[in-house]
């Protein structure tokens, strides 16, 4: 499991920014009324920047994150959403089942996550609306093309359809990498969250650990592209460059 103290002292640093982060949200939420997107958005960045230094998680950023266009990444772990949101406000793409998650759920539509189910044809449809106004209303939205999260080891084929948005607003799209390191562990094991793991077993197994540390590489060079599946084959070779 790893060690018992960090083990507590984790779940009462991730209890603690949860109450904190709500309550913030309702604060921010009647003084302006009803959050906008980037305000979603800024929520986020505040309290997961909070949550990587509670957790004692160093995060090493290369290149600048963008601020505004998609970013599409690899995949590995639901702490990507963390990492990600700590170095760049952004809204983020999040399969379906997320939306039904205990608490993490909640606060996924607190953030306004846009959720897609990739087996309905109009869920997708009706996911790539909401990227569409992001997108042009200015605000950075990260999509992991993969379709599903792995080990690591690889980057999966990128599935174009999420890349339709960009491409029809004539968008910058940004690759991107995210990747750890696991002194008290294996990152395939114990960071990434893929095949047949569940959740709260892996959770805790993973704040049990120590010497974790993350990093995020942005390209340098956003592309806009005029075709779907050209933008999935070369944001994926990005992709691998940064790896």
């Amino acid at each position: 499991m790893g060690n018992p103290l960090q083990l507590a002292r984790n779940l009462l640093a991730l209890n603690r920014t949860i109450l904190q982060a709500i309550a913030d949200h309702r604060r921010r939420s009647k003084y302006f009324d009803v959050l906008n997107d980037a305000e979603r958005a800024d929520w986020l960045h505040v309290w997961c920047r909070t949550l990587l230094e509670r957790f004692q998680i160093p995060c090493e950023v290369v290149g600048t994150p963008p601020q505004s266009g998609l970013i599409a990444s690899n995949h590995l772990s639901y702490l990507d959403i963390i990492v990600f949101s700590a170095a760049v406000p952004a809204v983020f793409v999040s399969k379906s089942e997320v939306r039904n998650w205990p608490v993490f759920g909640a606060l996924s539509k607190m953030a306004g996550t846009v959720f897609v189910d990739r087996r309905r044809k109009t869920d997708t449809w009706n996911a790539n609306e909401g990227i569409r106004r992001l997108l042009q209303a200015g605000i950075p939205v990260v999509v992991y093309p993969e379709g599903t999260s792995s080990n690591g080891k690889e980057v999966l084929r990128f599935y174009p359809s999420l890349f339709e948005p960009a491409v029809e607003s004539a968008v910058p799209i940004t690759a991107a990498h995210i990747g750890y390191e696991l002194q008290d562990g294996d990152v395939g094991k114990d960071v990434a969250y893929w095949g047949d793991m569940t959740f709260f077993p892996h959770l805790l197994k993973l704040l049990s650990k120590r010497g974790l540390s993350a990093s995020v590489k942005f390209s340098s060079h956003p592309h806009t592209f005029t075709e779907r599946k050209a933008a999935a084959t070369a944001i994926r070779e990005e992709v691998l460059k940064l790896h």
